[in-house]
């Protein structure tokens, strides 16, 4: 009994020391923890004062809806894009839907249920994508059209460059060449508003030629998809509705006018074309004599604003939107950079010494 009451006593004692030493522990760690909290604070409050505004530490993300990836114009905006979203700290998802209208929604409802800040979108058909901006505004996201304009909808800022400016460009080009005569008139998209836009700068300087009496429009056709496969087979059939009697050609971009003008050399003609974008076949062709324009829309500005604007909206900025863009349901705050027509002339002077393309590049098959 007795030398269990001895051992009960030395337990007892083994705890009461036990739980002092635990207690002592526990009070440090307390002590510890608070001050190493308090250093954070005051870390974090440090930071937060010389830092940015951030959304409560969360990195931003841009959801970017590219109707397609196919076509060399498109890559360089996506490349650019990304690349200045990440100078600012953001982080860009791409989706792009091969010019399939039910795969961009399908895409686009995907980034939105992802919860991206702000949503990008190149429309394939700009009616159809009216459902992508409903789509977003119910999730309380935000909707860019970037260079083509969705239509129908309360859309949030609209990017592009003066897209009737492109046209009256392309046709200003063509007619100063050949003032008089039969014209094929090779369209895009006819899905994408912005074609229509180029078709009306063209008309607007065709049309009093047409007037006058001097040019006549002896074929003019939308291209699907702005596929260069549908541009070649509507001028092979310009061609042959009319015999080969075509003097001048008004193709509404670089990819339109490539199918033209393989149309054109299988035939042995040679007759002015007009172009857009500045792709690298197309620079070629010009510095070469069988294309006689592009219009270069300086991709870079227009990537490197979208970006920019893209994070001012997720942000809650003014995103500083100088005009105004009707989408046949409200007008449409817009921002419009400014074209440039690039010939033979001021190859050098635009797209080289932009950096678009190397002197190399362009100059490659001129001996």
């Amino acid at each position: 009994m007795s030398k269990w009451i001895k051992k009960s006593g030395v337990i007892s004692l083994g705890l009461v020391l036990a739980f002092t030493i635990t207690a002592c522990g526990k009070t440090k760690t307390t002590e510890t923890t608070e001050t190493t909290a308090a250093a954070t604070t005051a870390a974090t409050a440090a930071t937060a004062a010389t830092a940015a505004p951030a959304k409560a530490g969360k990195k931003l993300v841009i959801g970017f809806s590219m109707d397609t990836l196919q076509e060399e114009r498109w890559q360089k905006d996506r490349d650019i894009f990304v690349a200045e979203a990440k100078k600012l700290g953001a982080e860009v998802n791409v989706q792009s839907a091969n010019s399939d209208d039910a795969k961009q929604i399908s895409q686009a409802e995907n980034l939105i249920s992802q919860g991206v800040d702000v949503l990008v979108v190149v429309p394939h058909d700009g009616a159809a994508s009216a459902a992508i901006v409903e789509k977003a505004h119910a999730a309380g996201i935000k909707v860019i059209a970037y260079d083509r304009l969705i239509l129908n909808s309360d859309l949030d800022l609209y990017l592009s460059f003066d897209n009737e400016k492109v046209g009256e460009m392309q046709a200003t080009a063509i007619t100063k060449l050949v003032p008089k005569g039969n014209y094929a008139l090779i369209e895009g998209a006819d899905t994408d508003n912005n074609a229509h836009l180029f078709k009306k700068g063209q008309m607007n300087i065709i049309q009093p030629l047409i007037d006058k009496g001097d040019i006549k429009v002896v074929y003019d056709q939308f291209t699907k998809d702005w596929n260069p496969a549908n541009a070649l087979a509507n001028m092979e059939n310009a061609l042959t509705t009319n015999k080969n009697k075509i003097d001048a050609v008004v193709a509404a971009n670089d990819g339109t006018g490539g199918g033209a003008i393989q149309a054109l050399t299988a035939q042995k003609l040679s007759i002015p074309v007009s172009g857009q974008d500045a792709e690298l076949a197309a620079c070629q062709r010009i510095v070469e004599g069988t294309q006689t324009m592009t219009v270069y829309k300086p991709i870079k500005d227009l990537a490197t604003k979208a970006a920019q604007l893209a994070v001012k909206l997720a942000n809650g900025e003014d995103v500083g939107a100088d005009k105004k863009v009707n989408n046949k349901k409200i007008d449409v705050p817009s921002v419009l950079l400014a074209p440039v027509a690039v010939d033979k002339s001021n190859m050098d002077a635009t797209v080289i010494a932009d950096g678009f393309h190397s002197h190399d590049e362009v100059y490659k098959n001129v001996k």
